[in-house]
């Protein structure tokens, strides 16, 4: 009950298929009673369950025996555990794995991996007891030429101390991928020399461009308002060897609103008549289309463009976020493999403090909260719509995103718990719950795309226009009775048929190659060659 509630609806007749209802209980958003005690007619009186997964469910009980008390104030109580001081499932799951997912992401490694400590870059660990940025990672790569007491100076002037520190460099170029927060100038246009200093030796760093660009995700009219709460962005007056860009993003209220209209023409009936009509009154593929654009800047800029680029929203763990990872995932073909998107995702998300606890709502029954927002479902859909327009770019299937957003909701691992790594740290999350990685690497051929081929160095650019977007139907509609009915899909169970045809084949290829070379190794008396001895091999592949 802790983890999961379950549910078998009978057959009303022997013709009826039986439908059983999975339910992870930290999947629930909401929880509301149904009727009352004068309701009368067929499923009047129960309870109405609101998800975070795109669903509505609706339980009809009987009156009697206050069945519906009970298991209200029970399913009230486990579904929503940080409002009744309980513990995450994740610190109670027991569950035993092959592979232990904590182990895949280490900063040091990841750094080294593009080349980092150089002679133009260095690691400080001036936020090693969070003291600089509580939201920060621990390590962070930023000039050479930058002291740790520029670092500080830097913070003061940048929303929740979020300085600019790097994210990726070019491996030709040099250029690099810089996140932060927006500075604080305010309505009298405050300057700080050293912030103004820090983007310059920025810069300076790449020594290849005139000008350092920075791309402020905002819409320019957001970005000025922000003025009068103390924000703001970089002016020409005070930056003169950058350029700003603003890539019209909006927030996280505008977001979730438009993840409301969508989930209320998805489910749980489909108007085929007003679908199209349905669908743009959303705006969720404009959205999408948005941070597409954005990311696409941001790439061409560092790889065509040759210049370093500086990325930042508000305060830098949302937008900048979706922004830098898309960009990293179009750069560097690492991260379209398993094991790096993995990496991607707890660098460019977990590390630096995408709120996710606020974002998802884990265990508070809060379900109005304002903080609450889809920015992480829509990062995972831009991914998708890469993958369906570079189908052989990507080692994982859709089944892999699906399953990373399932447990972005269910607090079964601790993988996506709380809100920066300083709370991950002292809630011990690593050493008392499991990682997401731990199930995904310990089942990788569920999770493999059979048609993906291995290109290093390539970069991907998205055609982001609405003509080639498309609704992601087998996740936001995956509900609607109408869909399920068609499942399994076909293209999922080829997928499994070719991935275990290969298996196969590599399984007697590597038996051949044993027996053969055993023939060789006990022939050592005859003359033929082991070129003769060897037999032909042939797979349809």
């Amino acid at each position: 009950m802790y983890f999961i509630l379950i549910f078998s609806i009978l057959k009303l007749s022997l013709q009826d298929p039986v439908v059983i209802l999975n339910v992870p209980l930290g999947v629930i958003s909401r929880i509301e009673k149904m009727g009352g005690a004068s309701s009368r007619g067929e499923n009047s009186y129960g309870l109405d369950i609101t998800c975070k997964d795109m669903r509505n469910l609706r339980f009809a009980l009987k009156q009697e025996g206050h069945s519906r008390r009970d298991i209200f104030e029970v399913l009230t109580k486990y579904a929503f555990p940080q409002s009744h001081n309980l513990l995450f499932f994740a610190f109670l799951n027991e569950e035993k794995f092959s592979e232990n997912g904590w182990m895949v992401y280490t900063p040091m490694s990841e750094y080294r991996r593009q080349g980092l400590p150089n002679e133009r870059w260095r690691v400080t660990f001036i936020n090693e007891h969070y003291g600089l940025c509580d939201t920060y990672p621990s390590l962070l790569v930023v000039p050479y030429n930058a002291t740790d007491d520029d670092l500080k100076k830097v913070a003061a002037f940048r929303s929740r101390n979020r300085i600019p520190v790097l994210s990726w460099i070019h491996p030709e170029t040099q250029a690099v991928i810089m996140r932060c927060s927006q500075p604080l100038v305010g309505m009298s246009g405050k300057r700080n020399k050293d912030d103004e200093r820090y983007l310059d030796i920025i810069r300076e760093a790449n020594g290849q461009i005139s000008k350092l660009t920075i791309y402020d995700a905002r819409p320019n009219v957001n970005a000025v308002a922000n003025k009068a709460t103390g924000g703001g962005y970089e002016g020409e007056d005070a930056y003169p060897n950058a350029e700003l860009f603003f890539l019209d993003i909006h927030n996280i209220h505008v977001m979730r609103e438009s993840l409301k209209k969508l989930k209320d023409i998805v489910y749980p009936n489909v108007e085929e008549s007003h679908w199209l009509s349905s669908l743009e009154s959303t705006h969720w593929l404009e959205h999408i289309k948005l941070v597409l654009t954005g990311a696409i800047q941001v790439a061409d800029k560092v790889s065509s463009g040759r210049s370093s680029v500086v990325v930042h929203c508000s305060d830098g763990w949302d937008r900048t976020a979706q922004l830098t990872s898309l960009a990293m995932l179009m750069l560097d073909s690492y991260y379209r493999t398993i094991e790096g998107f993995e990496v991607l995702v707890q660098k460019e998300w977990i590390s630096f403090g995408h709120k996710f606890a606020s974002r998802i709502g884990h265990g508070d029954k809060n379900h109005a909260d304002a903080d609450r927002s889809p920015i992480f479902l829509q990062f995972i859909d831009c991914v998708w719509q890469m993958s369906k327009q570079f189908p052989t770019a990507f080692e994982f299937n859709e089944q892999f995103l699906i399953t990373i957003l399932d447990h972005l909701y269910s607090c079964r691992f601790g993988t996506f718990l709380y809100n920066s790594e300083a709370l991950r740290e002292k809630e011990k999350v690593t050493e008392k719950t499991l990682s997401l990685w731990s199930l995904v690497n310990s089942e990788k051929s569920k999770y493999t795309n059979p048609f993906y081929t291995k290109e290093l160095n390539r970069a991907l650019y998205p055609v982001a226009s609405m003509r080639h977007l498309e609704l992601w139907v087998s996740y936001y509609i995956r509900w609607n009775p109408r869909i399920r009915q068609q499942q399994p899909n076909p293209v999922e169970q080829r997928y499994m048929e070719l991935l275990a045809l290969r298996d196969d084949y590599m399984r007697r290829l590597e038996e051949l190659q044993i027996t053969n070379n055993s023939k060789i190794s006990n022939s050592s008396a005859s003359s033929a060659s082991p070129s003769q001895m060897m037999s032909q091999v042939q797979t349809h592949f």
